[in-house]
């Protein structure tokens, strides 16, 4: 475990911290930092900035957890542990990295611990990894979970940029495309134009259309991305990297 993962303990009854702290016991390596049982007192612990994990109920005094999940910082896990299992779907739907049930197992916890420290960026950079989860702010009080691996293109919107995933949903993300290019991990993500950043997994195919331009096929993109042929050697290069041929 990294010795970085500093936790928030959010649920409404004392009992279960109680039991969570127990648990933690037995893994030296996550210190609590903060602890809420009602609503209010958890949205205010979310604005610290000194936590990489949040273990978090979903039934509260005041409000539901899932509508916390916006607030928490930027390049911290969620775990949710909650008595009822018919909420399972939406955790991971939010990118939750698990879900345990009430009472908590051991083994469980340790398995998402683990899967913590797996995925767990260098607290001492912004930068992301391929298999990172990032949280991006889609608008005035919203926010959301993504996975970098998902991400297919990156363009340009002026100061905003629209995030294209390989499924085909897009939205608008408060963020340049030069600051995104500074934190997605350069074996995988390459600026191949100053309007586009394209996931290097996610190209199907090209055109070459002139001695300047290439249009690129990217999963999920209606449309070809152009590239700067100026790119081409260092995209087949990191392409060769990763395994891959075009």
């Amino acid at each position: 475990m990294n010795p970085s993962a500093r936790t928030l303990l959010i649920d409404d009854e004392e009992p279960a911290r109680d039991d969570l702290r127990r648990a933690l016991l037995a893994h030296p390596h996550v210190a609590i930092v903060g602890e809420a049982g009602r609503f209010p007192e958890a949205q205010a612990a979310l604005q610290r900035d000194d936590y990489d994990l949040v273990l978090l109920d979903i039934q509260l005094r005041g409000g539901n957890g899932f509508d916390l999940v916006p607030l928490v910082r930027p390049g911290a896990r969620i775990i949710f542990v909650t008595a009822h299992d018919q909420y399972a779907l939406r955790a991971f739907a939010v990118n939750a990295l698990d879900y345990l049930l009430k009472p908590v197992q051991a083994d469980r916890l340790g398995e998402a611990l683990r899967r913590v420290a797996a995925v767990a960026p260098d607290p001492s950079t912004n930068a992301l990894r391929a298999d990172d989860v990032v949280h991006v702010k889609t608008g005035p009080g919203s926010a959301r979970f993504v996975r970098v691996s998902d991400i297919a293109v990156i363009s340009s919107q002026d100061n905003y940029s629209e995030v294209r995933l390989a499924t085909g949903e897009h939205f608008l993300v408060r963020q340049t495309l030069a600051a995104w290019e500074a934190r997605l991990p350069a074996s995988h993500f390459l600026r191949v134009h100053r309007q586009y950043v394209v996931n290097l997994l996610r190209i199907d195919g090209y055109t070459h259309l002139d001695e300047e331009t290439t249009a690129l096929r990217v999963a999920s993109a209606p449309d070809s991305i152009r590239a700067r042929r100026a790119h081409w050697p260092e995209l087949l290069t990191r392409l060769a990297a990763l395994g891959r041929k075009l």
